[in-house]
């Protein structure tokens, strides 16, 4: 089996997946009260509390899987792109493990992790498949002829949709994190009490910024008005800008299948809207929608591992190419 390491941001996670891509466990310790307090994610407070938790979180891991390192034959670990200190003690817990026990290492990019995840299970996506991934960080369009690469065909240029989600929160006086709140709130609201803009700056980019000015501005020129109608005009406006740019690349690339992913693929809205498309869609469960490391070991079969010790000065990097 393959043990997956992720720290990438704030949850502390671990999982055991076999290289035919059945997932025996799917660990996650999340830090989402921690730093609710901040509204934010605290990149120092992140890193420090990944370091009390991943043995804990690997162990378990294990004890799920009912395994033991014995049974572990690859390590895989989230190399980037991400918190520097939180993936560094990601990728410094997998290297000791896996050089102790003499085992490859296989560093994975995180998002690659979320393009694969519909992989996973007993239903897998089979190349060629569009996948769009939308997540707190980042959101793009993929190309997936192959599992062990993809290529971005257009991404946001500015905020990413899980960005713009919770900064929308934030300016409606919700908790953190925004995504899940702004969900919940829209459902009693109307999606069609305002009209906010949907940026096209270009073929298959997003744009995100001028939505969240533009709420801004309503909640001052209107401050009396129903914040679940604004939520769930707010959360249409983001929703319509990713399934339009998604419909476009299934179009144009010709393409018949469609993965999402990402923290914003847990939207309920989105989940909806992408069932609607000309295409079969795979729809990861909540779970592997999230930071996990069920998904950072499901791309680890179709890497190639580094042998020990070539792995020994491998480092973490906030940003990937």
């Amino acid at each position: 089996m393959i043990l997956g390491i992720e720290t990438s941001c704030d949850d502390t996670c671990a999982a055991l997946v076999t290289h035919e891509g059945k997932i025996r466990s799917n660990a996650i310790a999340s830090q989402g009260l921690l730093h609710a307090r901040y509204g934010g994610v605290v990149p120092e407070i992140a890193s420090r509390r990944h370091l009390e938790l991943v043995d804990a979180v690997a162990a378990d891991a294990l004890e799920r899987a009912g395994a033991r390192l014995d049974d572990v034959d690859t390590v895989a670990v989230t190399r980037g792109p991400g918190l520097i200190g939180a993936l560094l003690v990601g990728v410094s817990w997998a290297k000791a493990l896996a050089a102790t026990r003499r085992l490859p290492l296989a560093p994975v990019d995180h998002l690659h992790g979320h393009v694969v995840a519909s992989t996973l299970g007993g239903d897998p996506i089979e190349p060629p498949f569009l996948c769009l991934v939308a997540s707190g960080g980042h959101t793009f369009l993929a190309r997936v002829d192959e599992p062990s690469s993809y290529a971005v065909l257009g991404q946001t240029l500015d905020d990413a949709a899980g960005e713009a989600f919770d900064k929308g929160a934030r300016l409606l006086g919700l908790g953190y994190p925004g995504g899940p709140e702004v969900d919940r709130l829209a459902r009693d609201g109307d999606p069609q009490a305002f009209d906010f803009p949907r940026s096209a700056p270009g073929e298959l980019d997003f744009s995100f910024s001028g939505l969240k000015t533009a709420l801004l501005y309503r909640l001052r020129d209107e401050p009396e008005a129903s914040k679940a109608d604004l939520a769930a005009s707010y959360q249409r406006a983001i929703v319509d800008a990713l399934t339009a740019r998604t419909r476009q690349a299934l179009e144009r690339e010709g393409l018949e299948r469609l993965a999402i992913g990402g923290g914003v693929a847990a939207n309920s809205e989105l989940r909806a809207a992408v069932s609607q498309l000309d295409a079969a869609v795979w729809v990861p469960p909540m779970e592997l929608c999230t930071d996990n490391a069920a998904m950072i070991a499901g791309a680890a079969r179709f890497l190639e591992p580094v042998a020990y010790p070539g792995y020994l000065s491998l480092d973490a990097a906030a940003r990937l190419s």
